[in-house]
């Protein structure tokens, strides 16, 4: 029995309530099996893992919404010609109580699979809604024809229509209550794949476009309630009986959030509201247009949502219970990296990096205000966007940046030769530094070139006033070789070489012997990004490069060490866990953290003289949260529950950092003992 109510109390879709009644109905039978009386069959049953779901949604149905007994059968007769199949759950018309209105599918708690059986369903009975659940996640579908299924919040009550389930009042507080990503364990990247599986791969547009533009669109949706985010805050922060939010468990802070008084908040307008298809189109693309005037430089200003009006539908229904605003662009950044590995990013062996990877790096190299930083391959921007929290201490969650940190911020700079990936990027950094942004579509080592991409009108239209800024920093103004960056951060791709003659020439590593002129014949990409890296880093400034393990011990690249070596101390080396870039790949890497020899101690901060023999910060991380599939492990207290961070979301269980406190010092904080007691010139100050 033991074993039953574990499964019981797991099923994080039913409260604690729910649970306890079905607790507490438990009994054995002469055989020692564990039974319970059938809420509907009013018979003894065998308490199986589905039959437990079961049981649980029935008391949901009947307790919560209300629908009779008499209305509800299980294990109902569906025909497919001679064959016949049972629905799980089936609840009948009030006035035709013989035609089927609303079927329930249930899987074991770890069956994800089911829900084409259940759209079969329908379509043989013509029921209108289903439910779809394995009591850790649920998803309620409206089947609008035997082609579209559209997600919808929630069914309805016995004393309620669909219409009135469409029709409710939506604001940022029922987002963060409702929200998928926590209440559900769904993430954004499934969300998508489920939307192209089922709509956007048979409608003619470009996936990654239409999906760029929801999420841009969404993402303004939310920061239109920027004010009612900050009364929620502000009341949670008030009534809450612990001092940080990392004490209090999740239900716990929905519930707090439910009590907040939302009479005079902003309505969501990103939501299927029952309106024609035409009217919801009407409507998303009005606040698309808003989107691009807030966050100019992103679409073009003709730009269109290209989705037909019925699939338009169904992707906004099927996204509009996620909350995209969170404190670091986790959610964002899984989906986004999905879209774009689909076509260039994951050829070229370039993944976003993990957030909590990033917030290690930056923490290690502790960029202050004022100081010039850049991310060479910069994807999502991750690295500038984290930069930015830490300079300004304003995490991404909508709040303004003083003017007086504007400039501050206009000193963080991103560079990635995917197009795609720079428009993501530009969103998230125009977002996290309060409308301008430095982030340019430029090919990092191929820097002879640039000057193509300052000559076209189309690229300067959208990227002038960036580079402007980054040629202020350039070493020589007749070359852009070398800057004077004071910090740089990046992932460079790995996968692939260099071949072209005319790139490879301006290497010092792409030659076998300088002084003869012995060229290789291809080198690795990362390898060059290693060069180009240093090339942008003034004296004394310093780098942190997250590179192959094979780097570090292979006996080829020992000429590569050597190079780097010679160039700056090696402050750090850190190996990250073979899970921290999967599901994507399994490639074992470590970040290396550098800074570059400086015999001038004008600036104390860039004081680095060249020595011979140093420590050197060695350390291995044990526990990345990820496992083996590449999903995400919480962090959870001493009874098992997931914690909250200061921001109401779960904390990432892993050893790189303390996360502001929710977890042990990590090796973040270990380095920067090791940085304090070396008196390593950028920490000496703390």
């Amino acid at each position: 029995m033991e074993k039953i109510i574990d499964e019981i109390k797991n099923l994080v879709l039913f409260d604690q309530e729910e649970q306890q009644r079905l607790i507490d109905k438990l009994r054995k039978n002469d055989k020692g099996k564990t039974i319970v009386e059938c809420l509907v069959r009013k018979t003894d049953i065998i308490l199986t893992p589905e039959e437990v779901v079961r049981q649980l949604f029935l008391d949901r149905l009947i307790n919560e919404y209300k629908y009779p007994v008499s209305r509800i059968k299980l294990e109902h007769g569906i025909h497919f010609g001679r064959e016949v199949k049972r629905a799980d759950i089936v609840i009948f018309e009030k006035e035709r109580p013989t035609t089927v209105y609303i079927i329930v599918e249930l899987k074991k708690s770890k069956e994800k699979d089911g829900k084409k059986q259940l759209r079969s369903y329908c379509n043989a009975t013509g029921a209108t809604m289903s439910v779809w659940t394995n009591g850790s996640q649920i998803t309620f579908f409206n089947r609008k024809d035997p082609n579209y299924f559209e997600e919808i919040p929630n069914i309805p009550t016995e004393t309620q229509s669909l219409k009135d389930i469409l029709d409710e009042p939506f604001t940022l507080k029922d987002l963060i209550v409702k929200d998928k990503i926590l209440k559900e364990g769904k993430s954004l990247r499934q969300i998508i794949k489920n939307m192209e599986d089922e709509v956007l791969a048979n409608a003619g547009v470009d996936v990654f476009e239409e999906c760029f533009k929801l999420i841009f669109t969404k993402l303004y949706d939310e920061s239109l309630s920027k004010r009612d985010k900050e009364i929620i805050s502000y009341y949670v922060d008030s009534n809450c009986d612990c001092e940080s939010l990392v004490d209090l468990e999740y239900k716990e802070y929905i519930e707090l959030v439910k009590k907040v008084n939302d009479k005079k908040f902003r309505q969501l307008e990103f939501r299927n509201k029952g309106e024609t298809d035409l009217e919801l189109k009407n409507k998303i693309q009005k606040l698309f247009d808003g989107a691009k005037t807030k966050w100019k430089g992103v679409f073009t200003e003709d730009a269109k949502i290209n989705l037909s009006p019925s699939h338009l539908s169904v992707c906004v229904s099927s996204i509009q219970d996620i909350k995209l605003f969170n404190s670091n662009l986790q959610i964002i950044d899984e989906a986004f990296e999905y879209l774009i590995n689909k076509s260039s990013k994951g050829e070229k062996g370039q993944y976003f990096t993990p957030r909590h990877v990033i917030d290690m790096c930056v923490k290690m190299l502790n960029p202050k205000k004022g100081e010039h930083m850049i991310d060479t391959a910069s994807g999502s921007c991750g690295f500038p966007v984290h930069t930015i929290f830490k300079i300004t201490g304003k995490l991404f969650s909508n709040a303004d940046i003083p003017d007086e940190e504007k400039e501050n911020v206009l000193k963080i700079f991103g560079i990635d030769f995917d197009e795609k990936a720079v428009r993501v990027a530009r969103t998230l950094n125009l977002i996290a530094g309060d409308g301008n942004t430095n982030v340019l579509h430029l090919n990092t080592l191929d820097y002879d070139r640039w000057k193509n991409s300052v000559n076209s009108k189309e690229w300067l239209s959208v990227y002038q006033d960036g580079f402007e800024r980054l040629e202020k920093l350039q070493k020589d103004k007749e070359s852009y070789k070398e800057f004077n960056f004071d910090i740089l951060m990046a992932n460079p791709p790995f996968a692939g070489d260099i071949k072209e003659q005319t790139i490879l020439a301006r290497y010092d590593l792409a030659f076998k012997d300088k002084e003869k002129n012995k060229m290789k014949s291809k080198v690795g990409r990362d390898i060059l990004f290693i060069e180009r890296n240093l090339d942008f880093v003034r004296p004394g400034g310093r780098l942190a490069i997250v590179l192959p393990q094979g780097r570090f011990n292979n006996t080829s690249d020992k000429n590569i060490r050597e190079y780097i070596a010679q160039k700056a101390r090696i402050l750090a080396v850190v190996g990250l866990d073979v899970n921290t870039f999967k599901p994507h790949t399994g490639t074992k890497t470590s970040v290396i953290f550098l800074q570059k020899w400086n015999d001038d101690d004008s600036e104390p901060k860039y004081y680095c003289p060249k020595v011979e023999d140093y420590p050197i910060f060695f350390a291995v991380s044990e526990q990345i949260g990820k496992d083996n599939s590449g999903e995400y492990i919480y962090a959870t207290d001493e009874n098992g529950h997931l914690i909250l961070d200061k921001h109401g979301h779960f904390v990432l269980e892993h050893d790189l950092h303390n996360h502001d406190g929710d977890l042990p010092d990590g090796i973040a904080e270990a380095f920067i003992d090791f940085a304090k007691s070396e008196k390593l010139s950028f920490w000496s100050e703390e």
